[in-house]
């Protein structure tokens, strides 16, 4: 990818909200440059989404949870994973994974500590003999935050 490509990538992620024309400025090129660079990101997949990342705590969820999980093997599981994570918007991310004798991780938000118990056992019966091992770490959104989420973090990379 081109220098230019990528340093309009990284200030996309600083701040999303930045016009074309002030970002043809910060990058030294013209506003249709800039506006055929973003659009070449989306098309080549690069970018997949502009949105926003919300305060989750004023949007009432306190807690964060990261959930690791063995799966046995079976050939349908893919498919309903798709299924089950449809009825959950509180989850984030739902992937394959390694590590620690786990091959699946799921990150989600939550109001309350009982909300969240709710989703495990909900979870944990939905999935019944297909895992044999579920656990989670919990983390307070309202506890000590020695750096929130944020995705303006990698723009740093750019210095590196």
């Amino acid at each position: 990818m081109k220098k230019i490509m990528m340093n309009l990538l990284f200030e996309l992620l600083k701040d999303s909200r930045k016009s074309d024309r002030e970002l043809a400025k910060v990058l030294g090129v013209s506003q249709p440059t800039v506006t055929r660079m973003r659009n070449r990101l989306v098309k080549d997949g690069l970018i997949q989404e502009f949105t926003v990342i919300p305060n989750f705590v004023k949007l009432g969820f306190e807690i964060l949870a990261i959930s690791v999980v063995k799966a046995k093997v079976r050939t349908e599981s893919l498919e309903k994973a798709r299924k089950w994570v449809k009825k959950y918007p509180n989850v984030v991310l739902m992937a394959k994974a390694e590590g620690m004798g786990k091959d699946g991780v799921i990150v989600s938000l939550h109001n309350d500590y009982t909300h969240f118990s709710r989703f495990a056992t909900e979870a944990q019966e939905y999935w019944g003999d297909d895992i044999e091992g579920y656990e989670t770490l919990l983390v307070s959104l309202k506890g000590i935050l020695i750096r929130p989420f944020s995705l303006r973090y990698i723009a740093e990379l750019e210095k590196t």
